[in-house]
């Protein structure tokens, strides 16, 4: 993962996105100290909504840095030879370790990302999925002046690329071998990627379940850069791959604890004109202390008043799939974990 590749950078900029994202984790670490409606499809958790094709991104949503530069300009995959052999590796690293180095190691908020490499041309290839404009923005929205309802710069997407950074996945993460399949399984799985990444377009960063415990509900599911690498790894079994089980792997989740969420409604219904005056208010006053642009001052503030809301208060709105949700907060209320998940088998 290059530098100007790195955590998909957006509208703000590293320094506000810092500022940003550090009230997001300094609030996590006040409510880690601390100890209805239900779902429209009527199934829990509430499924990750696909689409037929991928949108053209909004104008405001600027990324400072360019998305996917060094990775094929049409989105292609490039086709091996059906009797290539192609060895799959396992890519992992720091969140913005071109920037903090293996800082975010030591919470375990890592990245994921997959490597190929051809033994009949001895070419390597990486695979990833990241945030289009900031992680920031797939987890908050932008509240603009005089327009009530919230706007999101929260596209995810795929890239592909000539290489493997070796330095960058060895030095503070892991680059290792987990499987070999043939060209022909490879150009399989080119074919496939293209399909989810034009059909899977959005960034959700928080799985939202009832508690810590390992059986207890999941509410909504996170769709991130592990689940892309959790969901090819299923595809190449499906494909006929084996994988090498004796290698632990492990990824990052960021959880929220709440009880059966509240379906609110969607943005015209909230926010429209016949929309419910007093929730949106409620909403723009929740997402207000996630601005960017934020004196320390101010940050300091926005971590207290994070703190009320989500803690005394007991309130968090989701927006999950154009739609929000409220959730009834529960202790631990948030964590991070760094979990392992084997890989598959067939």
């Amino acid at each position: 993962m290059r530098k100007e590749r790195a955590a998909g950078l957006g509208v703000h900029g590293v320094g506000d996105m810092a500022r940003r994202v550090g009230a997001t984790l300094s609030a996590m670490s006040l409510l880690l100290l601390v100890g209805s409606v239900r779902s429209t499809t009527g199934r829990w958790p509430v499924p990750y909504k696909r689409f037929d094709h991928r949108p053209k991104s909004d104008p405001y949503c600027q990324a400072q840095y360019t998305f996917c530069p060094t990775g094929y300009a049409d989105g292609s995959i490039p086709l091996m030879k059906n009797e290539d052999v192609i060895e799959v590796y396992r890519l992992q690293a720091p969140v913005w370790e071109f920037k903090y180095g293996d800082l975010l190691e030591h919470f375990k908020i890592m990245h994921d990302a997959i490597g190929f490499r051809s033994t009949l041309t001895g070419r390597n290839y990486t695979a990833e999925w990241y945030e289009l404009f900031q992680l920031g923005n797939c987890t908050f929205p932008h509240l603009r002046p005089g327009i009530s309802e919230p706007f999101w710069c929260n596209q995810g997407a795929a890239c592909f690329f000539d290489g493997i950074d070796d330095q960058h996945w060895k030095s503070n993460g892991t680059l290792a071998p987990v499987a070999t399949i043939s060209g022909s399984i490879f150009n399989q799985l080119a074919k496939w990627i293209r399909e989810d990444n034009n059909t899977g377009i959005y960034y959700e960063t928080w799985t939202v379940q009832e508690s810590p415990r390992s059986n207890s509900s999941v509410w909504f599911d996170s769709y991130d850069c592990s689940k892309f690498v959790l969901r090819t790894y299923e595809r190449l079994v499906q494909l006929g791959a084996t994988f090498k089980r004796s290698i632990q792997t492990n990824y990052t989740r960021l959880f929220l604890f709440s009880g059966e969420p509240v379906y609110l409604g969607n943005e015209s219904s909230i926010f429209g004109p016949q929309g419910n005056k007093s929730l949106a208010s409620d909403i723009q006053k929740f997402y207000y202390p996630y601005r960017p642009h934020q004196s320390f001052k101010e940050l300091f503030l926005s971590i207290l008043d994070i703190y009320r809301k989500v803690v005394l208060d007991k309130t968090f709105y989701l927006y999950y799939n154009f739609e929000y949700w409220y959730l009834p907060m529960k202790p631990p209320y948030v964590q991070i974990t760094y979990e392992e998940i084997p890989l598959p088998s067939r």
